[in-house]
């Protein structure tokens, strides 16, 4: 297997979490926040869309969907156009709200820009700096590393999330 096969191995594992926990989800679901202020269904995967789409088209040197992909405007949120939700307040992410249908668009269409990234990819580009605010400077390796663990977490605490809200009392 090569490294960019592992990559979209790992990415679309993002794909088919987000998809489960989107399927016949409804509104009241997506919005309920755990013990009143945790992070929501719909603001985990808005989130987790926005990071993967922010880090990944800026290390591939392309506009973020977010922005390009009208996403924003069909979203219309109080937030700016490229927030992608760290430091969100309890008001911020009260405010991240949306259809199934249209944070399931937004994600494949993040998803599709990766994969297309993604397949471009040799061994040899995974040594790139793509950020020198750090000491030592991040490489697309490590980027794209951090990317996937941080997504596949939030996906995680969607679909248990998601599992909490769907739990019948005594199954």
């Amino acid at each position: 297997m090569k490294t960019a096969e592992l990559l979209l191995d790992g990415f679309g594992r993002i794909r088919q979490a987000v998809a489960a926990t989107l399927e016949e989800a409804d509104a009241a679901a997506l919005a309920r926040r755990p013990v009143g202020n945790g992070n929501s269904i719909a603001w985990l995967l808005w989130h987790l869309s926005r990071v993967e789409d922010a880090q990944l088209a800026s290390a591939a040197g392309l506009e973020q969907t977010w922005i390009s992909q009208g996403f924003a405007a069909r979203f219309d949120l109080p937030l700016a156009p490229r927030d992608t939700g760290y430091a969100h307040s309890t008001e911020q992410v009260d405010a991240v709200q949306a259809a199934p249908e249209l944070l399931l668009a937004y994600y494949d269409a993040v998803h599709s820009q990766t994969v297309g990234f993604l397949t471009t990819l040799d061994d040899e580009d995974l040594d790139r700096i793509v950020d020198t605010r750090w000491d030592p400077p991040v490489t697309l390796g490590v980027r794209l590393v951090s990317t996937l663990a941080d997504c596949l977490q939030h996906a995680g605490q969607a679909a248990y999330l998601r599992g909490l809200h769907t739990a019948r009392p005594g199954a």
